[in-house]
């Protein structure tokens, strides 16, 4: 059977766009040099229609200019045989655009949740600012003067934690040693048993946010 080459129409269009040798074109267009070898044997029939989009594109010619010239007869009623009609190729490069489109949004989400990421941690590390930066030289002195009184750094780590769980909207469930009825939605008992409404001692304070709990307060029997 004669082999069909289809080399000198690939170069001319390669030619016309700037491209000299196979091996840049390949690079360019984003696909394997077998590929391009498969188009100049005219067997554009056999190819995925992704790479041939992609030549297409890189060629500046339409789909029907690239299967009309690298088509014959029996290898062009092979290729729409394969790939139906024309209105399917195009409905076919409709999908592969959606999906170029969908990868670039899904970049796009991911760069913008990196920057949102990053925005947190910089506004959170703003209001920890005087833990961060004073309680190193505040512990590294209690390790020194071991007279040094811990309610003397207690607002190092009281006051930005308070700041932090408000501008969180988190809110605390009672107070450490707060007597309260319990209740067991909220409260989690350290050991024994209790009945609802019975007077129970906070022993760690549990926290709600917008309404919804994140830690049950752990209580114990009086």
């Amino acid at each position: 059977m004669l082999e069909i080459d289809f080399t000198k129409n690939l170069r001319n269009l390669m030619q016309t766009v700037g491209y000299e040798s196979f091996k840049s074109l390949s690079r360019a267009a984003g696909v394997s040099q077998w590929q391009i070898l498969q188009l100049r044997r005219g067997k554009i029939g056999q190819m995925r229609i992704e790479v041939l989009i992609k030549l297409s594109e890189i060629l500046q010619i339409s789909w029907t200019e690239l299967v009309e010239n690298f088509s014959v007869d029996g290898l062009s009623s092979s290729f729409h045989k394969t790939h139906s009609s024309h209105k399917n190729i195009d409905l076919l490069k409709q999908i592969t655009d959606l999906q170029v489109e969908y990868e670039r949004l899904t970049l796009s989400m991911l760069e913008q949740r990196e920057g949102l990421k990053q925005e947190f941690q910089r506004s959170s590390l703003q209001i920890l600012e005087s833990l961060i930066l004073q309680w190193p030289t505040a512990a590294h002195r209690a390790r020194e003067d071991h007279q040094l009184s811990a309610v003397k750094i207690l607002p190092l780590v009281d006051t930005p934690l308070k700041r932090l769980l408000q501008d969180w909207n988190v809110e605390a469930i009672a107070s450490v040693g707060t007597e309260i009825p319990y209740n067991p939605q909220f409260h989690e008992l350290l050991a024994g048993t209790a009945q609802p409404g019975e007077i129970v001692k906070v022993r760690y304070i549990g926290y709600m946010q917008h309404d919804q709990l994140l830690y049950r307060a752990r209580v114990s029997l009086l």
